[in-house]
């Protein structure tokens, strides 16, 4: 390819190759003959070949070897040379590269040459890759252009010390005074380019209240003004102008009563003469909107803001309904009786297809929800509920909870409420519906038989919705023999024996569909429908049978022994199926707030009742510990406390000593103490599993008020001992937390590991090596454990 190619005839060769690797040949033959007239010191066609790198650039080749011819084109004394230099300056030098330090003086020099088009070239370079270092050293002479005579220059200047502004905010202040000279500028270009100057320009805008009347003034004019051909778009005079002036009265009135009183008519004005049937009008009046509800405007003004919101929402453009629902979204407190006007408009928005005006309409419309609509809107969110996208179930349910709990006019509506929720969406709510409700129903005494029969034909209607089945189990154990009775006025009456309300429970025990959760829920149910219904224990050992898995098989044979009457039914059979009493529920705390220290439920007796016997309760405590529910408050012996040394394993009270030797195996757990120093409590529990396998868990829990660190433990056996157990933990602790969870969420640690004991006679020890920092400093012991007992 011959060296002095046009430009022309090089992009058709680029464009005409049939390859990629046919493209880089040409390309890498033009560079290379570029290249080598650039080495050339008598060369005519500096431009010319500049010109063509700059295309090569434009393709994503490298042309970085052109840097310096551009810094030698700029220094020229020819017009078109500097113009071709300037513009490679601007696509191959940046603030990072060292050569464009070179141009400082260049630039320089052409901001005071008699050419305008030389000044506009540096201006432009100036603006578009100038470093702080030279944006420092020009400052003085942009300030000095901004002053000048021809408005071509000065609008050129505006937007170069935007750029300085916004590199170095301290020399804000520097182009202060002329920036609001320039308001007073005829030409649009140059008051486009004030407008963006003061609004950038942070350090001084406080410092311009004063201009709030020239700015009055020039969108007035504006507003008013005739028909122009070098400004008007689609009929509205310079909308870019309008928008700009529009934000920095926004900026300046935002704080200022005596600035937004100034132009309260003007955006009255606007807002009343601009044409919303174009979407350059909507811009403006979008703008608007946001200036009127943004300073201390008039509360007509307000209400005017919002209606035109309002017109945004009946647009067919789902960006500007999209936009318009954004914006009463954050006005909704504050103006909330006039958003109210177009709660229509906005729940007719919840049918579109469109996901994100779906949700925001959904958003809207639960924020909208009051005392006095509370009924109707909530019949248009059940309907969205039942046909929304699975992506806004939850946030639908949740919203709907909300709303129902702040605003209910009824207990009844209320639990209908969530009721419908459960059967439309149950398996999006969150895990705290279910008790949620639970409480709610047994607040409500006046409505148990209502709630019983209610749930009870919901679970014969569908059970593959697991929260509404948990609570329906729940109801049915504590209220079953309301559902026999069949005397519920609110409902029609359905006759229900016990052969019904156990063989539901059953197809709930069968299902593949339930959780285990949901089977244990069953479970309990039936157990308490023993005190209740029936006393057919062939029939409910037929039922418990059907349970699977192993925490299950544990309640089963615990509930038979209650069945067979293997317990003491005087003393803990009524107790522990008795009917649940009113929980008062705390306010103080959210779900899925973590508390440091446990605090007991309060529990409210009705007039006429009497509290629980203590005693029983007691027992009642030690058997729910048992199978891990219990929240009693019993508490340990000091006097049965463990050592290191050796192990004396915690007892408990005769009645419960007697149940643990009837269950026959369900032995408690011997935990003991081996680590407390530094605020790290460390514990270990051993289990046999079996002849062969002994299972040991260690705890550790930090009681400090800061963070663990790189915490790590490690324990070891005698080697005669087969053992098989994970990796040492190295994971952080977190302070004021206690429990078994996870390292990530919890202060605890537990590390788990499984041998089998010495065949020959040997005294069975562990060594435990802990490591950890706190506070920065690092702390490692060795804990040995010379005796377990029981072994």
């Amino acid at each position: 390819m011959s060296p002095s190619i046009p430009l022309q005839e090089m992009i058709r060769a680029i464009r005409s190759a049939r390859t990629q690797c046919e493209e880089r040949g040409v390309i890498q033959r033009e560079c290379a003959a570029i290249r080598a007239q650039f080495r050339q010191s008598d060369n005519g066609s500096r431009s010319h070949n500049l010109a063509k790198l700059l295309y090569v650039h434009m393709l994503g080749y490298p042309a970085h070897f052109g840097q310096m011819e551009c810094v030698r084109m700029i220094a020229s004394s020819r017009y078109s040379e500097k113009r071709v230099g300037y513009l490679g300056a601007m696509m191959l030098l940046d603030e990072k590269q060292d050569a464009s330090l070179l141009i400082t003086n260049s630039i320089k020099n052409d901001l005071s040459h008699s050419n305008q088009y030389v000044q506009s070239l540096a201006l432009c370079t100036l603006a578009c890759m100038g470093s702080a270092e030279m944006c420092r050293d020009l400052a003085p002479e942009i300030d000095r252009l901004l002053r000048a005579s021809n408005s071509y220059i000065k609008k050129k200047a505006a937007l170069c010390a935007v750029h300085i502004v916004r590199k170095v905010q301290d020399l804000g202040e520097l182009f202060a005074p002329a920036a609001r000279s320039l308001l007073a500028e005829k030409n649009h270009g140059v008051l486009h380019g004030a407008v963006i100057l003061i609004t950038d320009g942070v350090c001084f805008v406080l410092c311009m209240f004063q201009t709030v009347p020239e700015l009055v003034q020039i969108m007035r004019s504006l507003t008013v003004s005739g028909y122009s051909p070098e400004h008007d778009v689609a009929g509205v005079s310079d909308p870019f102008l309008q928008v700009r002036i529009l934000r920095l009265l926004r900026i300046l009135g935002r704080h200022c009563e005596t600035a937004s009183d100034a132009m309260n008519d003007l955006l009255a004005q606007v807002a009343t003469n601009t044409d919303s049937t174009k979407t350059v009008g909507n811009a403006v009046l979008y703008e608007t909107v946001l200036t009127v509800l943004d300073i201390k405007s008039e509360s007509g003004l307000r209400v005017l803001a919002v209606n035109i919101l309002g017109r945004f929402l009946l647009n067919n453009d789902r960006n500007i309904r999209y936009i318009a629902m954004t914006s009463l979204q954050k006005i909704v407190n504050t103006d909330h009786n006039a958003v109210q006007r177009h709660r229509g408009t906005i729940v007719d928005c919840l049918k579109d297809h469109d996901a994100s005006v779906k949700r925001r309409a959904l958003e809207l419309s639960l924020a909208l929800v009051s005392a006095s609509n509370i009924r109707s809107m909530m019949k248009e969110l059940l309907l969205f509920l039942s046909s929304c996208p699975p992506e806004l179930r939850s946030h639908t349910a949740s919203g709907i909870f909300t709303a129902a709990e702040r605003y209910a006019p009824s207990q009844r509506w209320h639990i209908d409420t969530m009721l419908h929720v459960l059967t439309t969406a149950g398996g999006d709510v969150r895990d705290e519906t279910v008790p949620n409700l639970i409480q709610l129903i047994t607040n409500t005494s006046e409505l148990h038989c209502y709630t019983v029969h209610k749930l009870y034909r919901a679970l014969l209607t569908d059970i593959s919705q697991q929260p509404l089945v948990q609570v329906a189990c729940w109801c049915i154990g504590e209220y079953g023999d309301l559902l026999l009775r069949g005397e519920c006025q609110e409902t029609e009456p359905v006759q229900v024996s016990e052969d019904d309300v156990l063989d539901a429970l059953e197809t709930v025990l069968q299902s593949h569909m339930s959780s285990p959760a949901t089977r244990a829920f069953a479970l309990t149910a039936t157990m308490k429908l023993s005190t209740r219904i029936t006393d057919n224990v062939e029939l409910m050992f037929k039922i418990f049978k059907t349970g699977s898995g192993i925490q299950l098989r544990k309640f089963m044979i615990f509930f038979l022994l209650f069945l067979k009457n293997v317990l003491s039914p005087s003393v803990l059979r009524a107790a522990v199926l008795e009917r649940m009493p009113v929980i008062e529920k705390n306010s103080g705390q959210s779900n899925g707030e973590s508390a440091g220290a446990k605090t007991e439920p309060k529990i409210m007796v009705k007039p006429g009742e009497t509290s629980p016997p203590q005693q029983p309760v007691n027992q009642v405590c030690d058997l729910l510990d048992l199978l891990g529910g219990s929240e009693g408050p019993a508490q340990p012996n000091p006097a049965q406390s463990t050592t290191a040394a050796g192990l004396t394993m915690n007892t408990s009270s005769a009645a419960g000593g007697d149940l643990l030797d009837l269950l026959g195996g369900f032995q408690p757990t011997p935990t003991l103490s081996v680590y407390e120093k530094n605020g790290v409590n460390l514990t270990l529990q051993y289990e046999r599993q079996s002849d062969a396998v002994l299972t040991v868990t260690l705890t550790a829990c930090n009681s400090t008020d800061s963070d663990i660190s790189s915490f790590s433990l490690q324990a070891a056996v005698p080697k005669v001992c087969p053992q098989r157990r994970p990796s040492p933990h190295h994971r952080s602790v977190e302070s004021g937390r206690r429990g078994d969870l996870d390292l990530s969420q919890s202060s605890s640690a537990s590390l788990f590991t499984a041998f089998h004991p010495c065949p020959i006679q040997v005294h069975l020890k562990m060594r435990i090596r802990i490591s950890y920092t706190v506070q920065g400093s690092a702390f490692q012991d060795m804990v040995q454990v010379d005796s377990f007992q029981g072994l």
